[in-house]
């Protein structure tokens, strides 16, 4: 093969290239831009009981990470072992004495929560 040969096909190969990263990169924006509009609505099959959620599902609660869930497991068990077995969690202010809960996040998740 000749160098004006090679080139040429060095150049056709760079130009496939840049090609499929752009139109990779429009699909890329596209497809994020879908679903731009929509509300990120957390929507759960039913309502959570934190006296008995495993942290698997504490976890799915708006503003309630890994550690909170972790905290709020923590805190009934230990709650339960000094108080003969009770409930640790009567309504949504029993979760403020979760170390990291408020009343801001109290209030935020009270409407996915149920206390039996």
């Amino acid at each position: 093969m000749t160098e004006v040969t090679q080139n040429k096909i060095q150049s056709f190969a760079f130009v496939i290239a840049a090609s499929v990263c752009v139109l990779l990169s429009i699909c890329f924006v596209v497809s994020g831009l879908v679903g731009f509009g929509q509300s990120c609505e957390i929507s759960l099959e039913s309502r959570i009981n934190p006296n008995d959620a495993p942290v698997a599902s504490l976890v799915r609660l708006p503003g309630i990470g890994i550690g909170r869930a972790g905290a709020i497991v923590a805190y009934r068990a230990n709650f339960a072992g000094q108080n003969n077995g009770r409930t640790a969690f009567r309504n949504r202010d029993d979760l403020q004495k979760v170390e990291g809960i408020g009343p801001k996040t109290a209030q935020n998740i009270s409407q996915w929560l149920k206390f039996e």
